[in-house]
């Protein structure tokens, strides 16, 4: 059995857990790398951060009025590294649309390959026979959750012992993981096959998986000894960070909320008495497969969650889809949709297709971004040890704008 591992999906569980973690933090440097039962080590925010029950800001913000930056600089890198995958993601769109032709293709694949299929299931019900592996792929499938570490030593066998396809790997990622981000989990999964950063891949060893797991684990003899980049396309050019739009004040305005942001307090202040509110629930379905059922009920207790903090307690229509949007702006009257901006992929796929239609109605989608997003992503323009360069002034701006808010 896996060790037990539960997220409350609500704003007061995301701030209650980094309360909890905050006296951990200075020692994360140290412990961070150990996969051990519970993950007692490293502080399990990620499921209320993608959702943003709880902000990057905010836990950088607590960690910072805790300690110097020197004590705790890799746990703010760790935070970082997300918003660094999404800039650059947001700047390179067509990798999203790549690894999606690239998933239809290892599925149809699998649909016409009996022994690709029998691999491919093996591998995702953790029948594999590598034991690590196997208690990982039970562990994902139970909880939603894995330990950073084990995501790298997962992904590596997947791709270099197994010899499976990324793609389905990264989708099996993306629908289990209550953090599952398009960006971090398909460019993870990218550096790790050395797609990311041409030639530089990551292969699982046993010793480093017995030592990082105290012993639990040891695989000797049955992890693949080299790890041969995947062939695949060059990084597309990058491409201007899209502007963020701007509010058209005046106009008959709906409100839709989504699980991409659950605290969208930006929002929320442009437009404090919006004509119309809904929320978008979650899509069922990644590329082909199903989404884990735990998945989709997290997401949902996280909409409902930030419903109940709704300033005003308005009534909210329950949407789905981009036909939902369209029909729900029309039949309100609608000049204006606001949304908290969604980053590359389906949540951004799902407005923009609504986007297009409602163009033609004389509705504007209007996608307002996070001062935090459009003050970092810009920086992604390379590799992170570039972007890492510019921590200490994002830092020194995101204190400068907590000082102006206090007073």
């Amino acid at each position: 059995m896996t060790q037990s591992t539960s997220f409350d999906t609500t704003r007061e569980a995301g701030l209650a857990r980094l309360t909890e973690y905050l006296p951990k933090a200075g020692a994360y440097a140290r412990l961070r790398n150990f996969d051990l039962p519970g993950h007692p080590h490293v502080s399990q925010l990620s499921p209320y951060i993608r959702h943003r029950l709880v902000t990057e800001a905010e836990v950088l913000s607590a960690t910072l009025d805790r300690y110097a930056p020197s004590t705790v600089e890799k746990f703010i890198h760790e935070v970082f590294w997300r918003t660094y995958w999404k800039g650059w993601m947001e700047m390179r769109p067509s990798v999203w649309d790549m690894y999606q032709v690239g998933l239809k293709q290892a599925w149809n694949d699998v649909q016409t390959s009996s022994g690709l299929r029998q691999e491919w299931e093996a591998a995702c019900k953790g029948e594999t026979g590598i034991a690590c592996f196997d208690h990982w792929a039970r562990e994902l499938a139970e909880t939603g959750y894995l330990h950073n570490h084990a995501r790298m030593w997962f992904a590596s066998i997947w791709i270099y012992t197994l010899r499976l396809p990324w793609e389905l790997g990264t989708d099996f990622f993306l629908r289990h993981l209550l953090d599952g981000d398009p960006a971090s989990n398909t460019l993870g999964w990218r550096w790790v096959g050395g797609l990311h950063t041409p030639g530089k891949t990551y292969l699982a060893r046993a010793d480093n998986i017995r030592k990082y797991t105290e012993g639990r684990f040891d695989p000797q003899g049955q992890l693949a000894a080299f790890a041969v980049p995947l062939d695949g396309a060059e990084n597309p050019p990058r491409a201007p960070l899209p502007e963020g739009d701007v509010l058209k004040g005046g106009v008959k305005t709906g409100v839709l909320l989504t699980y991409e942001d659950c605290t969208p307090s930006h929002v929320w202040e442009a437009v404090p008495f919006p004509d119309a509110c809904a929320r978008l629930a979650p899509e069922t379905q990644s590329g082909i497969l199903h989404m884990a059922p735990l998945v989709v009920s997290k997401r949902d207790a996280a909409l409902d969650d930030a419903v109940s903090r709704w300033p005003g307690s308005p009534d909210v229509d329950a949407l789905e889809g981009a036909e939902g949007i369209v029909a729900w702006a029309k039949s309100s009257g609608l000049s204006q949709v606001v949304t908290s901006y969604p980053p590359v992929g389906p949540v951004a796929d799902v407005v923009r297709v609504a986007a297009r239609e409602l163009e033609g109605a004389g509705v504007a989608v209007t996608c307002l971004r996070r001062d935090y997003d459009s003050r970092a992503w810009p920086h992604a323009t390379a590799g992170f040890f570039k972007f890492k360069t510019k921590i200490p002034k994002l830092l020194d701006a995101l204190e400068k704008r907590q000082m102006s808010l206090s007073l």
